[in-house]
């Protein structure tokens, strides 16, 4: 994937921009979603890469041309804390003269970062969706009417990682800390002590060349340890 600035004609193809401009996903990474149009676009699926990038064809998708900008994502993006990253952009954005804009996008923003950490309940999907369309309707400009995009198009396209985050406590993209747990596996620890010796926090204990455990509750997931460790003995679940 080449980041970048580009310039390419009308009507091409959300699969050339991707896989040919931009030169594809990593290796080993597979295409998930493409975000266009900037904070306030919405996030579209692999169904939508023959679409032509133009105005008319973008906003039936539920998308938006807005600002030229395209964020592409693979598997281990989270499409929650995404719709999460967006909204907390055009809340702070937000004028705060209409009450839909101003109130509603804080609310939103609320809900999602619960949501990411870990305490959805049920009813809030609903409740989002609801929100959303009262933000559409009533706010006043073109950045509260659009500010819901982003969840509206990652709960209509992604809505079973909602699901996982309210009622399984689990992060399927092992993004959101709260919802996500390390542990040192046997037979692949050798205890060299370095995970243990990389700490932050001294959540990780045992004896050399002994098997190592990770205290759950001092453990402040900032995933170190999986990154120091030589022996791909900790799993992120």
């Amino acid at each position: 994937m080449k980041p970048g600035l580009i310039e390419v004609p009308m009507g091409i193809t959300l699969r050339e921009i991707i896989f040919e401009v931009a030169g594809g996903m990593h290796e080993g990474r597979h295409f998930k979603a493409v975000q266009t149009g900037g904070p306030m676009g919405g996030c579209l699926v692999e169904s939508h890469l023959d679409l032509p990038l133009d105005y008319e064809a973008l906003t039936q998708a539920g998308s938006m041309m807005g600002s030229g900008g395209i964020v592409i994502m693979d598997e281990t993006s989270c499409m929650v804390d995404i719709a999460r990253f967006f909204m907390d952009f055009t809340q702070a954005e937000s004028c705060g003269k209409c009450t839909p804009c101003r109130v509603g996008t804080r609310r939103l923003l609320e809900m999602l970062q619960k949501i990411c950490d870990g305490f959805g309940e049920d009813g809030d999907i609903e409740k989002m969706e609801e929100l959303c369309s009262e933000i559409t309707k009533n706010s006043l400009c073109g950045l509260g009417q659009g500010a819901p995009n982003p969840v509206v198009s990652t709960l209509k396209h992604f809505r079973h990682e909602y699901e996982a985050h309210i009622y399984e406590k689990r992060c399927p993209a092992k993004v959101c800390r709260p919802l996500i747990h390390f542990e040192i596996t046997s037979p692949a620890c050798t205890g060299c002590t370095v995970c243990a010796r990389n700490c932050p926090v001294e959540a990780i204990s045992g004896e050399r060349r002994q098997l190592h455990h990770i205290d759950q509750e001092t453990c402040i997931r900032c995933g170190i340890c999986v990154q120091v460790c030589n022996f791909n003995a900790i799993t992120v679940e």
